[in-house]
């Protein structure tokens, strides 16, 4: 997630070698229903802490930071009480979405391409296209294995999108559960074709939210309090050091959660006693990996990729698969999932481009450990940024995800 430092190093080198359900019918086509579940966010009002970006602390503010180096950022404050997705969006709900706004299969908002298939991406490839399928089936998960994995070639425009379709859509029902002492709200949401308004306006290029109730991309604060505020004073000054529990600032990666285990063919979690665990890189020996059938092979995993890598070039760039949503079982304080490692999320925080990336475009932040980086990725001051359209990461890189959150109270209509 670090893509500015070391994440994004590796493929910014590869770049010069370099030289998308459930069925809607056209028309009169019925547009898919998806369901959403957030974790309920509240002690509204409670402190920021201030971090330096990628550095192993956390201080009472900015004021009484470290200078010297990059800025120390106030985050993680709140003063409302909102909800956040329990876990990803997963491959499944996003071509429910895909095939729902474009049951023609004409993608005219550019949200599929061919780098995400599986006949061209074996390893990754999560979603599929079928040019002469009957409207609204253009799009199919690639496989049954990822039909519950983290949805993972998002830019924010698209994840902008998908809540577009949401907060157009029809709430259906919604439901409030408690468990294990977590409160939850679960909605059920008939999707609109309408992407282009709603939350964002799409073609506004510094897209903020419109509204003050709906479904949005997260704020990095929002992110940041659901994934390491503790309402109860846990961790140092009521922040965790991971999503997963508190760990102890200052001890490098020493109080880490444990790496996930997945099965080889599936992509499932295996050692769930080993709590707390997250999907990250231990060690360059001890990845997630995982393999769909069609990419199995007598030697591994196939090394067949878009960009005509070689297998030795491939195997060092690409490593880490995703696993299924939620599976690991480690809670955020506020019963959230995958906040740590699996895909990088996208918030809708705007920020400053670094220095000497100007261009015009727009940069937003992105937060989560994630499953092919170590576990430095997964502390608050893990602060990752990306321009908002970065086509080459949504073709090369597959572990940008989405959570969706909610503002406001959302009631059935």
């Amino acid at each position: 997630m670090d893509f500015i430092r070391r994440g994004s190093m590796a493929l910014l080198a590869l770049s010069t070698l370099f030289v998308l359900i459930g069925p809607a019918q056209a028309g009169a086509a019925s547009r898919a229903v998806v369901t959403v579940q957030t974790a309920e966010v509240g002690s509204a009002g409670n402190p920021s802490v201030g971090v330096v970006p990628f550095t192993d602390a956390i201080y009472t503010s900015c004021d009484v930071a470290p200078t010297g180096g990059p800025a120390c950022q106030e985050v993680g404050g709140v003063s409302y009480d909102y909800g956040i997705g329990k876990l990803e969006v997963t491959a499944t709900q996003w071509v429910k979405f895909l095939n729902t706004i474009d049951p023609s299969g004409q993608d005219k908002h550019h949200l599929w391409v061919r780098t995400q298939s599986s006949s061209s991406w074996p390893e990754y490839g999560q979603t599929n296209f079928r040019k002469n399928a009957k409207p609204g089936r253009h799009y199919r998960v690639a496989s049954k294995a990822w039909a519950d994995k983290p949805y993972a070639f998002a830019t924010f425009l698209s994840a902008a999108r998908f809540v577009n379709s949401l907060y157009n859509g029809r709430l259906l029902a919604r439901k409030k559960t408690v468990h294990d002492g977590f409160k939850y709200t679960t909605y059920k949401v008939r999707l609109s074709r309408n992407s282009d308004t709603g939350m964002y306006t799409m073609k506004n290029r510094k897209a903020t939210r419109s509204h003050k109730t709906g479904f949005v991309v997260p704020s990095q604060d929002e992110w940041i309090k659901a994934a390491y505020y503790d309402p109860y004073g846990g961790g140092t000054y009521s922040y965790w050091k991971y999503p997963t529990n508190a760990g102890v600032f200052g001890d490098g990666t020493a109080t880490a959660p444990n790496p996930t285990e997945l099965d080889v063919s599936t992509g499932d979690v295996t050692n769930q006693a080993d709590q707390p665990l997250a999907g990250f890189k231990l060690s360059a020996d001890q990845v997630p990996s995982w393999c769909p059938l069609v990419a199995q092979t007598s030697s591994g995993c196939s090394t067949t990729n878009p960009f005509k890598l070689s297998a030795s070039t491939y195997a060092k760039a690409f490593t880490g698969n995703l696993q299924t949503v939620g599976q690991a079982l480690t809670t955020s304080p506020w019963g959230t999932l995958d906040q740590g490692g699996n895909a990088v999320e996208w918030t809708d925080t705007i920020t400053p481009p670094p220095s000497g990336r100007g261009g015009g475009r727009v940069w937003r932040r992105l937060h989560g450990g994630i499953s092919n980086s170590t576990a430095y990725q997964m502390w608050p001051s893990a602060i990752g940024l990306q321009p908002q359209d970065n086509v080459f990461y949504a073709r090369t890189y597959p572990w940008l995800g989405i959570r969706i959150g909610v503002v406001g109270n959302l009631v059935p209509k």
